[in-house]
């Protein structure tokens, strides 16, 4: 059963939700329509919102010492109680602690590294560039 009224509001309906993915529908044609400024300024918000760092959480009994470089040999900057939550910024070879030679480098804007070894991961980590 054909009613005028019903056929309006369908294609109403229709023009409101492709007009917010941007394009437009009228009376049975398609075309192309430019962004708004709304959709533009959430593009720019989109990409300027930094990546979140992944954890890690400090599972060596008494503490994890932080050191300068990827060495223990490397001068040492502080200490990690156990159970601390860091920001971890990426990974990297260096000297092998007890089998395990990855070391991350802190993240949140603290300086150091500490040995893999003895911090669990919360998510995956990538490899410094």
């Amino acid at each position: 059963m054909y009613v005028p009224g019903m056929q309006r509001i369908v294609v109403a309906g229709t023009v409101a939700v492709l007009a917010g993915a941007g394009s437009l529908l009228s009376m049975g044609t398609a075309s192309a329509a430019t962004p708004t400024a709304a959709t533009v300024t959430a593009q720019q918000v989109h990409r300027a919102a930094p990546a979140a760092e992944p954890n890690g959480k400090v599972v060596a009994n008494g503490g994890l010492w932080t050191h300068q470089g990827s060495t223990t040999a490397s001068k040492r900057l502080g200490l990690l109680p156990q159970g601390t939550v860091v920001a971890l910024q990426c990974k990297k070879a260096g000297e092998n602690v007890d089998g395990n030679k990855l070391w991350y480098k802190l993240g949140a804007g603290k300086p150091g590294w500490v040995a893999a070894r003895y911090v669990v991961n919360l998510a995956p980590v990538p490899y410094c560039k």
